[in-house]
């Protein structure tokens, strides 16, 4: 994704993508005793601990100004090549993130070299993405495109042979206000702000996010999206694809 497309989408992003606390737990076990992080793509800084020293690259000014006084310090930069001295941090983590990279083989590569002992991703697997309700019945454009640029399982395998990949299920009233993980309040996704805050609104063409919110929309007035999955809006949590993998080095 361009660094024209992340600022348009920093106007917001600090309203709608707060951490969600069930997600950070796992990021940080994950991080496990690494006192030294640089963390790649890291826009506003959600999910940075702050119990170690860490260092944050982004390549929009935009979000490194939504950064919060008491956030890392943040330097503007790209996957690709970092700046950084090899094996010069404990661990390097990605949130939701490598899927806008240009070259996800250059940037593992870059978090690997810089790296003495870990390496941390937040991703989300396309296909299972694709079986909730939001992209099998409005917005399979969006499913198409996210097969396009999420990298597969057998992908990440391939670029991290040694990597560990678990589900991380995604709580109702997710604080994080991504897409996907807004599965439990399909109202949201009517407000334009929210969207703005979510890579997949930016990319969609238009007519397909018409079409699909226009269903959305017609389909909740009159009860029929109730009808199907009014169930979701009490079920605790939900598998939407939400993958966290980590490679010891």
């Amino acid at each position: 994704m361009s660094v024209p497309t992340y600022n348009r989408m920093g106007l917001n992003y600090s309203d709608f993508r707060r951490p969600e606390p069930r997600i950070e737990a796992a990021i940080w076990g994950a991080l496990g005793d690494a006192r030294s992080v640089v963390n790649v793509g890291a826009g506003t800084g959600s999910y940075e601990p702050t119990d170690r020293e860490v260092v944050a690259v982004e390549p929009s000014p935009v979000m490194i100004a939504q950064r919060q006084p008491q956030a890392a310090p943040a330097l503007e930069g790209v996957a690709e090549a970092l700046p950084f001295e090899d094996k010069s941090v404990d661990a390097a983590m990605g949130i939701l993130t490598i899927h806008h990279w240009r070259d996800l083989e250059a940037g593992l590569r870059e978090m690997r070299r810089i790296s003495r002992r870990r390496i941390v991703l937040l991703t989300l697997d396309a296909e299972a993405a694709s079986e909730t309700w939001l992209i099998k019945d409005y917005f399979p454009e969006a499913g198409s495109m996210d097969r396009d640029v999420m990298p597969s399982r057998t992908r990440i395998r391939v670029s991290l042979p040694g990597a560990g990949i678990e589900a991380v299920p995604v709580p109702r009233g997710c604080l994080d206000g991504f897409t996907i993980a807004l599965w439990d309040r399909p109202e949201w996704l009517l407000d334009p702000e929210v969207r703005r805050a979510s890579s997949i609104w930016h990319r969609m063409p238009p007519g397909a996010a018409e079409r699909g919110l226009e269903r959305l929309q017609a389909e909740l007035e009159s009860g029929q999206w109730d009808e199907k999955y009014g169930h979701l809006r009490t079920q605790a949590e939900l598998d939407i694809g939400l993958r966290l993998v980590c490679e010891e080095l």
